[in-house]
């Protein structure tokens, strides 16, 4: 005959191991040990932020994606770097170039989702990535992009992968490249809720602001502090500067040292670095003991 007080005390603790297990996962299931993340998909080897480019960086074994949206005109979220169309690899409708000059005239906040996909951002060369394989392509929504690294992942039977999406705003933008804060946080949430990705999602930023409206209202999505090279402050500082403790404290990686890693390490935060595209840097980083690495050149990670 069991023991009826000791059967109900096990039951309790596993449904409390449960509890705690679902409640821990909801920000974190499938976060791998070491990040592997395509910076805008594979930017080297590909087209930035677009769906092939994403495609080519899960061919290649990146654990996660990482991505920029903007909004356009009519509310729509746009994986696209910069809030214009850039004259460095956008091309107009009917093929016209587009000089640097004329960049200021085409603000995608200012237009509808419908004018932007008519624009080629795939075929003019780079000269900073001589390896980029030219082909045409847009800019895709980001709720399409994710339907297609979804469906592609099915097709071909792989592990999913994490969406690494940055917000691009600024303070001087407000309402002029891009929506305030708050609206802009919403709409991409809206996406993240639509296609049920939250638990495979880190949103990032180096405005303080969406992060912080972030872990106001939608405390369960991870987000990840971006630090630029110019930055002086320390680790502390930027911290208090945000507000809270983000999952993830991402720097420029020539900014990380043995100090950085141990206190991230102390507080619990991952320490994600930019934007690596060197073998022997990579390895460099690897042994500092950096939990993750961002990379042009995804195809580095396997050599």
């Amino acid at each position: 005959m069991y023991d009826t007080t000791r059967l109900s005390l096990i039951l309790l603790f596993g449904a409390a191991v449960f509890i705690l297990r679902c409640t821990s996962s909801s920000k974190t299931m499938g976060v791998p040990d070491f990040d592997k993340q395509g910076h805008r998909g594979c930017r080297g080897l590909m087209p930035e932020n677009t769906i092939p480019a994403m495609i080519r960086a899960i061919d290649l074994g990146v654990t996660t994606i990482e991505m920029d949206v903007v909004i356009s005109k009519d509310r729509k979220v746009v994986l696209s770097h910069d809030p214009r169309f850039s004259s460095e690899i956008s091309t107009r409708p009917g093929g016209k170039p587009l000089s640097a000059s004329e960049e200021k005239n085409h603000v995608l906040y200012q237009m509808d989702y419908e004018e932007i996909r008519m624009w080629d951002v795939g075929m003019k060369p780079v000269l900073r990535f001589p390896k980029q394989q030219k082909r045409k392509a847009y800019k895709p929504l980001l709720e399409e992009l994710i339907d297609s690294v979804e469906s592609y992942i099915r097709t071909k039977g792989l592990k999913p992968v994490q969406y690494n999406i940055e917000t691009k705003c600024n303070p001087s933008g407000d309402g002029v490249l891009h929506p305030g804060p708050e609206e802009f946080t919403d709409l991409l949430m809206e996406v993240i809720n639509l296609k049920g990705i939250g638990n495979r999602t880190i949103v990032q930023s180096f405005d303080e602001r969406t992060l912080q409206v972030m872990h106001r209202k939608y405390p369960r999505i991870r987000t990840s502090y971006l630090i630029e090279g110019t930055e002086t402050n320390t680790v502390e500082l930027n911290i208090a500067k945000l507000g809270f403790k983000p999952d993830i404290y991402s720097p420029e990686y020539r900014l990380v040292t043995p100090e950085m890693v141990q206190y991230c390490r102390s507080k619990g935060m991952k320490l994600i670095v930019w934007t690596v595209n060197d073998r022997e840097q990579i390895r460099k980083q690897k042994e500092l003991g950096v939990d993750g690495i961002i990379s042009d050149y995804p195809d580095l990670f396997n050599q």
